[in-house]
């Protein structure tokens, strides 16, 4: 599959996914978001990728927000349907998929670029790096999922300073938040990443998007994350990673995950 603005590549069961604007920092444009939207459908159903890694290219930005220029005179029924298709086709659906994904949080992740990382399942961040929600500084409210997930990452009244203030903080900062998991340096980030996502692919894929499915369920309005924890248990027991898993424990030997 050929893109203008992302690269996707995939070696030794991870995916990784660049996005690759930067002369523009890599910024969300809708050609972006559409082309993002393929790459992660893609991943998802290909076999091959056990976890999916996302940065952006250069040193200076993961994504510095969202192209402006696209939207600047908007009315309010097109900015209600331009986050309502954003939320879905892009920062909803990362937050949804079966296969892992992790942010490899590269320079400044601003706007739209932090509600990216924060849709992804963890994050990691390089010591350069810069997030924030500046969206009020222009006389608007993140529109991608930025109210409802940065409260759930790193507390409402950290949040309610961090957007009413238009700030950035960070990556030590956002380590000590909880809404990094690590920092390194920019030279590490990738290798880390992936020493990671390696780990993760020795264990069993559908427990783990069970488990992602789970997780997520406790925050969604309405419904009961015990239940779906109970079903997402249950179904594991039906597949034949289940089965690999408690043999290779009673005889003592790796288990040799399908992913089936």
């Amino acid at each position: 599959m050929t893109f203008n603005n992302i690269i996707s590549e995939t070696e030794n069961g991870i995916t990784t996914i660049t996005i690759n604007r930067p002369k523009k920092l890599n910024a969300l444009n809708r050609e972006t978001i559409n082309e993002l939207h393929q790459a992660f459908k893609s991943a998802n159903a290909d076999k091959d990728t056990k976890v999916i890694i996302i940065t952006g290219s250069g040193e200076k930005a993961f994504v510095a927000g969202a192209d402006i220029s696209e939207f600047a005179d908007f009315d309010e029924a097109q900015g209600s349907q331009l986050a309502a298709r954003g939320q879905a086709l892009l920062f909803d659906f990362v937050q949804n998929l079966e296969t892992p994904v992790i942010a490899a949080v590269n320079g400044f992740a601003l706007g739209g670029g932090l509600e990216l990382a924060m849709a992804c399942h963890f994050r990691i961040a390089s010591n350069n790096a810069k997030m924030g929600l500046p969206e009020v500084s222009l006389g608007v409210i993140p529109g991608y999922g930025g109210t409802q997930r940065l409260p759930q990452l790193i507390g409402k009244g950290r949040a309610m300073e961090l957007i009413m203030t238009a700030g950035m903080i960070d990556a030590n900062q956002a380590l000590n938040y909880g809404l990094v998991n690590h920092v390194t340096s920019q030279e590490e980030l990738l290798p880390f990443s992936e020493k990671i996502a390696s780990k993760i692919s020795r264990n069993s894929l559908v427990a783990i998007g069970q488990a992602i499915k789970a997780i997520n369920a406790n925050y969604e309005e309405g419904v009961n994350g015990f239940e779906v924890e109970i079903e997402a248990f249950g179904h594991c027991f039906g597949t034949d990673d289940f089965e690999e898993g408690t043999s290779a424990f009673l005889e003592k030997r790796k288990a040799n995950f399908k992913g089936e």
